[in-house]
Protein backbone atom coordinates (compact mmCIF):
# COMPACT_ATOMS: atom_id res chain seq x y z
CA UNK A 1 0.00 0.00 0.00
CA UNK A 2 1.42 3.56 -1.27
CA UNK A 3 1.57 5.96 2.09
CA UNK A 4 0.21 8.40 -0.81
CA UNK A 5 -2.89 6.46 -0.72
CA UNK A 6 -3.78 5.92 3.12
CA UNK A 7 -7.13 7.34 3.62
CA UNK A 8 -6.84 8.75 7.27
CA UNK A 9 -10.21 9.07 7.64
CA UNK A 10 -11.10 5.21 7.12
CA UNK A 11 -8.42 4.72 9.33
CA UNK A 12 -9.42 6.40 12.01
CA UNK A 13 -12.57 4.54 11.98
CA UNK A 14 -10.81 1.40 12.61
CA UNK A 15 -8.85 2.86 15.52
CA UNK A 16 -12.60 4.16 16.81
CA UNK A 17 -13.54 0.34 16.49
CA UNK A 18 -10.78 -0.21 18.02
CA UNK A 19 -10.56 1.57 20.86
CA UNK A 20 -13.63 0.84 22.24
CA UNK A 21 -12.68 -2.64 22.78
CA UNK A 22 -9.98 -1.25 24.90
CA UNK A 23 -11.29 1.81 27.00
CA UNK A 24 -12.79 0.65 30.21
CA UNK A 25 -14.84 3.54 32.54
CA UNK A 26 -11.06 4.51 34.27
CA UNK A 27 -9.01 4.60 31.13
CA UNK A 28 -7.43 8.11 30.60
CA UNK A 29 -6.79 8.77 27.02
CA UNK A 30 -3.32 10.17 26.45
CA UNK A 31 -2.43 11.81 22.93
CA UNK A 32 0.97 12.70 21.80
CA UNK A 33 1.63 16.20 20.26
CA UNK A 34 0.48 17.19 18.08
CA UNK A 35 -1.26 14.06 15.84
CA UNK A 36 -2.12 11.84 18.59
CA UNK A 37 -3.36 14.70 20.67
CA UNK A 38 -5.64 15.50 17.43
CA UNK A 39 -6.79 11.83 17.64
CA UNK A 40 -7.30 11.69 21.70
CA UNK A 41 -9.28 14.52 21.49
CA UNK A 42 -11.57 13.34 18.76
CA UNK A 43 -11.68 9.98 20.11
CA UNK A 44 -12.65 11.19 23.60
CA UNK A 45 -15.50 12.90 21.75
CA UNK A 46 -16.67 10.16 19.79
CA UNK A 47 -16.97 7.62 22.38
CA UNK A 48 -18.60 10.16 24.98
CA UNK A 49 -16.24 9.78 27.37
CA UNK A 50 -16.44 12.48 30.45
CA UNK A 51 -13.36 14.86 31.16
CA UNK A 52 -11.05 15.59 29.00
CA UNK A 53 -8.00 13.56 27.17
CA UNK A 54 -4.38 14.65 28.00
CA UNK A 55 -1.31 15.64 25.72
CA UNK A 56 2.02 14.58 26.13
CA UNK A 57 5.25 15.98 24.73
CA UNK A 58 8.04 13.81 24.19
CA UNK A 59 10.42 16.65 24.04
CA UNK A 60 12.08 16.73 27.37
CA UNK A 61 13.13 13.10 26.95
CA UNK A 62 14.01 12.45 23.66
CA UNK A 63 17.35 11.35 23.36
CA UNK A 64 18.22 13.60 19.99
CA UNK A 65 17.00 16.57 22.52
CA UNK A 66 20.69 18.09 21.96
CA UNK A 67 19.96 18.42 18.07
CA UNK A 68 16.15 18.87 18.31
CA UNK A 69 15.72 21.48 21.10
CA UNK A 70 12.65 22.60 21.89
CA UNK A 71 10.30 21.92 18.69
CA UNK A 72 7.27 23.75 18.32
CA UNK A 73 5.22 21.07 19.74
CA UNK A 74 2.62 21.59 22.60
CA UNK A 75 3.32 21.00 26.09
CA UNK A 76 2.38 18.01 28.27
CA UNK A 77 -1.08 18.18 30.17
CA UNK A 78 -2.43 15.72 32.13
CA UNK A 79 -5.81 16.70 33.62
CA UNK A 80 -6.01 13.27 35.71
CA UNK A 81 -4.34 11.78 38.14
CA UNK A 82 -1.72 9.21 36.69
CA UNK A 83 -0.99 6.93 39.70
CA UNK A 84 -3.04 4.40 39.38
CA UNK A 85 -4.18 5.10 36.11
CA UNK A 86 -5.16 3.30 33.27
CA UNK A 87 -3.82 4.75 30.10
CA UNK A 88 -4.26 4.69 26.66
CA UNK A 89 -1.39 6.37 24.80
CA UNK A 90 -2.58 7.46 21.16
CA UNK A 91 -0.17 8.41 18.44
CA UNK A 92 -0.34 9.00 14.44
CA UNK A 93 2.43 7.06 12.98
CA UNK A 94 4.71 4.35 15.22
CA UNK A 95 8.10 4.41 13.59
CA UNK A 96 11.29 4.06 15.59
CA UNK A 97 9.76 3.74 19.20
CA UNK A 98 12.12 6.55 20.20
CA UNK A 99 8.92 8.77 21.03
CA UNK A 100 7.20 6.21 22.60
CA UNK A 101 10.20 6.15 25.32
CA UNK A 102 10.37 9.53 25.81
CA UNK A 103 6.87 9.85 26.33
CA UNK A 104 6.69 7.17 28.87
CA UNK A 105 9.68 8.78 30.91
CA UNK A 106 7.45 11.62 30.58
CA UNK A 107 4.15 9.98 31.82
CA UNK A 108 6.12 8.63 34.94
CA UNK A 109 7.41 12.25 35.64
CA UNK A 110 3.97 12.69 36.62
CA UNK A 111 3.00 9.36 38.57
CA UNK A 112 3.12 6.12 38.40
CA UNK A 113 -0.37 4.72 36.10
CA UNK A 114 -1.50 1.32 36.58
CA UNK A 115 -1.12 0.34 32.93
CA UNK A 116 0.15 1.59 29.57
CA UNK A 117 -1.21 1.08 26.52
CA UNK A 118 -0.67 2.50 23.12
CA UNK A 119 -2.74 2.84 20.22
CA UNK A 120 -1.58 4.08 16.82
CA UNK A 121 -2.78 4.58 13.07
CA UNK A 122 -0.03 3.42 11.17
CA UNK A 123 2.82 1.19 12.06
CA UNK A 124 5.72 1.55 9.41
CA UNK A 125 7.89 -0.51 11.56
CA UNK A 126 11.82 0.07 11.25
CA UNK A 127 11.76 -0.04 14.58
CA UNK A 128 15.13 0.52 16.79
CA UNK A 129 13.75 -0.05 20.20
CA UNK A 130 11.51 -3.05 21.27
CA UNK A 131 8.32 -1.50 21.19
CA UNK A 132 5.17 -2.21 19.78
CA UNK A 133 1.15 -0.94 19.37
CA UNK A 134 -1.55 -2.82 21.19
CA UNK A 135 -3.23 -1.84 18.06
CA UNK A 136 -2.36 -0.01 15.06
CA UNK A 137 -5.37 0.62 12.26
CA UNK A 138 -2.16 -0.52 9.57
CA UNK A 139 0.77 -1.57 8.77
CA UNK A 140 3.06 -0.16 6.14
CA UNK A 141 6.24 0.41 4.79
CA UNK A 142 7.94 3.02 3.64
CA UNK A 143 11.49 4.46 2.78
CA UNK A 144 14.12 5.76 5.66
CA UNK A 145 13.87 8.64 3.27
CA UNK A 146 9.90 9.36 3.73
CA UNK A 147 8.00 10.93 6.38
CA UNK A 148 4.33 10.01 7.45
CA UNK A 149 2.71 12.91 9.79
CA UNK A 150 -1.35 13.44 10.08
CA UNK A 151 -2.61 16.50 8.88
CA UNK A 152 -5.94 18.36 10.38
CA UNK A 153 -8.18 20.65 8.20
CA UNK A 154 -10.20 23.27 9.80
CA UNK A 155 -13.07 20.84 10.44
CA UNK A 156 -11.29 18.07 12.18
CA UNK A 157 -10.93 16.18 9.19
CA UNK A 158 -7.72 13.91 9.18
CA UNK A 159 -5.14 13.17 5.98
CA UNK A 160 -1.71 12.46 5.69
CA UNK A 161 1.34 14.38 4.68
CA UNK A 162 4.10 12.63 3.21
CA UNK A 163 7.26 14.15 3.17
CA UNK A 164 10.32 13.45 1.35
CA UNK A 165 14.44 13.54 2.38
CA UNK A 166 17.54 12.91 0.66
CA UNK A 167 19.22 9.06 1.49
CA UNK A 168 21.53 9.46 4.06
CA UNK A 169 25.34 9.07 2.51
Amino acid sequence: MSALALDAEALYQELLRAVRGLVRADTRLVGITSGGAWLAQRLQRDLGLSGESGQVSSVMHRDDFAQRGLSAGGQTSLPFEVDGADILVLDDVLYTGRTIRAVLNELFDYGRPARVRLAVLVDRGGRQLPIQADYAAVRVSLPETQSLALARDAQGRFSFEVETSAPLS
